[in-house]
């Protein structure tokens, strides 16, 4: 359980559920009171994205050091029983690991490996087909896992009918095809339902999740499944570049304050829009759009 739960209203705090227009190195420079429970990191890979206001094409050395930064500033605003997730192509991957645990002396849990369909064409190589997502702590034996929030049937239960599966089904396991996130969801997901795994898409353009004014947008499903294991309703959950917004929106959906920074004035204005939009707690599940 986390230690230094927090308030949007308390004297000189300052304001959750909203995203802010800025830099997120100076604005956690700037805002010492902000100690997310969870941080959820969706970077530009540095592979020619065409962002509003960022240029994804930087030396290496320069996209190095700048990675080196932003992630020390929320390492050190991670509340002490913290969970930091990062999503990476993998040109970087490599350097998103040593960083947390080299540098900043984080613990790493789990390298998962998200696999997904709908994979970027190519003609002189594999269609590649998968992410790569970090999940560090800041203290290895003080941390939010609630297990039971993600629980999937497992093969034991579902094609063995083995009597000795756990009735509460399985863990997943850290590769994501995106296997069923939860055994009471089967029937929002389709698909066969004596199966556990199920293929979780990008979100591509003809998806009614979809926003149309940003290049890259993650499934609200996946980060349904890091915000359910990895914080408690009223827990904080920060993203430094918030972009589409979607990582606040399950947030804000599942009952957390959010709080995130983007330099690019018109992502903050459209996100805060689309969170202004997004159902309240219990009024419907995140990723329930399907797809056109």
């Amino acid at each position: 359980m986390s230690e230094n739960k927090q308030t949007a209203d308390a004297p000189g705090a300052t304001p959750f559920d909203t995203i802010v227009c800025g830099d997120c190195v100076r604005f956690l420079g700037g805002h010492p009171d902000v100690r997310p429970n969870l941080i959820f990191a969706d970077p530009p890979f540095n592979i020619g994205y065409q962002y509003d206001r960022y240029h994804d094409r930087r030396p290496y050395e320069e996209y190095y050091d700048w990675t080196k930064q932003w992630m020390s500033a929320c390492a050190t605003a991670l509340a002490d029983d913290g969970s930091f997730y990062v999503a990476i192509g993998d040109e970087y991957a490599a350097e998103i690991c040593l960083i947390g645990k080299r540098d900043l002396g984080l613990t790493l849990r789990n390298w998962i490996i998200w696999h997904y369909t709908f994979g970027q064409s190519t003609k002189a190589k594999f269609a590649r087909a998968h992410a790569h997502i970090f999940y560090f702590v800041k203290d290895p034996a003080n941390f939010t896992f609630i297990d039971d929030a993600v629980r999937v049937p497992s093969d034991r239960q579902m094609l063995y009918k083995d009597r000795r599966a756990n009735p509460r089904g399985k863990v997943p396991d850290d590769v994501w095809t995106l296997l069923r996130d939860e055994a009471r969801r089967n029937s929002l997901a389709g698909g066969d339902a004596d199966t556990d795994v199920w293929l979780m898409s990008r979100v591509c353009g003809t998806f009614r999740e979809r926003v149309q004014w940003h290049p890259c947008q993650m499934p609200e499903r996946l980060l349904e499944r890091i915000v359910r294991v990895s914080s408690l309703p009223g827990d904080l959950v920060f993203d430094p570049f918030a972009g589409s917004g979607t990582t606040l929106s399950v947030a804000k959906q599942l009952g957390r304050h959010w709080l995130g920074t983007d330099i690019s004035k018109d992502y903050v204005r459209q996100a805060n829009a689309r969170l202004a939009e997004a159902p309240p707690p219990g009024e419907n599940q995140p990723g329930d759009q399907g797809s056109a």
